[in-house]
């Protein structure tokens, strides 16, 4: 079965976005250095991508409003708003549970979860990520959007490998049985 991978970037005290919902902060320690990108060593086992709208419209609107950064990949964005969908741009109004149900049961790669933390949410509650690879920044944002709220029960996690650069730590957890 495909695996259900949440990758993401969290500041060191747990948030993924700002106040204001922005991620200008996602960089290492020192802009000079060179930095291993984790991002090009995960991205090879995946084929679909699932986010939420916030997440969907700032990579539209802020970081890459010219490209489409995930061609490539089938995306699908949980959201209410009724939208046609765009080439592999599928615009969903489903639970994030369920959506990643129903793209378990068709053949192909591992699934990522991009963000952001509403749809990460109900996917804790029914226990359906099956891998973290979590970077955390070496920023303390002191408010912000939270990676990780309350959960309706305790999560029993395996550490398989972790690995620092540039003051960045790339964490990668998988549940334990």
């Amino acid at each position: 079965m495909r695996k259900t991978v949440l990758f993401i970037a969290m500041s060191l005290d747990g948030y993924i976005a700002d106040q204001a919902g922005g991620v200008g902060w996602l960089e290492g320690q020192d802009n000079a250095a060179e930095t291993v990108d984790f991002y090009e060593r995960f991205i090879g086992n995946v084929d679909t991508v699932v986010m939420g709208w916030n997440t969907y419209h700032q990579i539209v609107t802020q970081l890459s409003p010219s490209d489409w950064v995930y061609s490539g990949l089938k995306s699908y964005v949980v959201t209410h708003r009724s939208l046609p969908s765009l080439d592999d741009i599928f615009f969903v109004n489903t639970e994030p549970d369920r959506l990643i149900k129903q793209i378990q049961q068709k053949p192909g790669k591992d699934i990522w979860i991009c963000g952001g933390a509403k749809v990460v949410q109900p996917l804790l509650a029914n226990d359906l990520i099956d891998q973290y690879r979590i970077s955390v920044i070496p920023t303390l944002l002191g408010a912000g959007i939270r990676l990780f709220e309350t959960l309706n029960r305790e999560r029993k996690l395996k550490l398989v490998s972790s690995e620092e650069s540039n003051g960045m730590i790339e964490l990668i957890y998988e549940r334990r049985a």
